[in-house]
């Protein structure tokens, strides 16, 4: 009789165990209160998404990822922003720690075999950053001869130097900040990578005026939102809150306030094609 009361309560106790788990560490980007999302951006990109040394977020990226959290029922207060590293966006995705990730995301078919995209929701293209007063680069030939920096693993430097400009000295450093200091100090010519990046970099308040961009299109790279593979629902939702953002204007005044400071003419916003 006492054993068949303890295998009762056992049994109740895992029941609640397995309630509670379903309910609080659901995943999918949610917080353990079920009521909060989780987004992937970018913690070092100056205009794109930035944690700025007091804890705000910042950027264009992050003005889209508010924009469509807000539309999907979202308030501010119930958003939390997560770090997501190039080499970590399809992780997070897939794992459930972020909802989705919004963060200077080319679309490509690489990345789509393992996540899906809503958008494009802007079009970058791969350009050049050099002093204010250089006028000897206009055109990425003259990249030959002169010293171009990129950081260590960049596709953007190896575009150049294996194509575009194979005589270039091509030097890569640990991160784009010590490219700039190279660039103002004359150790290097030109910096390499999407020009939504050099324009925030450029755009900085310590940096305004110091740099400019020559205005290359040297590849397209149409940014999207990722998410979980097959979400089909959140995809279609997310679609319809980016085309509400470029009909009633927040669209375009996002990348004033975010690039405008550097001069970055944009391309218009681009037809939203991921779809279900």
């Amino acid at each position: 009789m006492k054993l068949r009361k303890v295998s009762t309560a056992v049994v109740a106790v895992a029941s609640l165990s397995l309630a509670l788990s379903a309910c609080g560490g659901e995943k999918g980007g949610k917080g353990k209160d079920g009521d909060k999302i989780v987004i992937g951006i970018k913690y070092d990109q100056p205009g794109m998404g930035l944690k700025t040394q007091d804890g705000k977020f910042t950027g264009f990226d992050v003005d889209v990822a508010r924009y469509v959290a807000k539309e999907l029922g979202y308030t501010e207060d119930k958003i939390e922003f997560k770090q997501a590293p190039s080499a970590e966006r399809e992780n997070l995705i897939s794992n459930g720690d972020v909802k989705f990730v919004a963060g200077t995301y080319t679309i490509n078919d690489k990345r789509k075999a393992k996540v899906d995209f809503a958008g494009p929701y802007f079009m970058a293209h791969q350009d050049l950053l050099v002093r204010a007063d250089d006028n000897t680069i206009t055109k990425v030939e003259d990249l030959n001869s002169k010293k171009l920096c990129s950081v260590t693993g960049s596709t953007s430097a190896q575009n150049v130097k294996e194509k575009l400009a194979p005589k270039a000295n091509l030097q890569t450093l640990g991160g784009y900040s010590e490219c700039l200091n190279g660039l103002e100090n004359k150790a290097v010519d030109a910096l390499t990578t999407d020009g939504t990046i050099l324009a925030g970099y450029a755009a900085q308040k310590e940096n305004q005026g110091k740099f400019k961009l020559v205005g290359l299109k040297l590849s397209d790279e149409p940014y999207g939102i990722g998410l979980k593979k097959g979400d089909k629902d959140l995809q279609s939702k997310i679609n319809a809150a980016l085309e509400k953002m470029q009909k009633d204007g927040s669209w375009q005044k996002a990348v004033e306030a975010n690039l405008g400071p550097a001069n970055y003419k944009a391309d218009p916003a681009p037809a939203i094609t991921e779809k279900g």
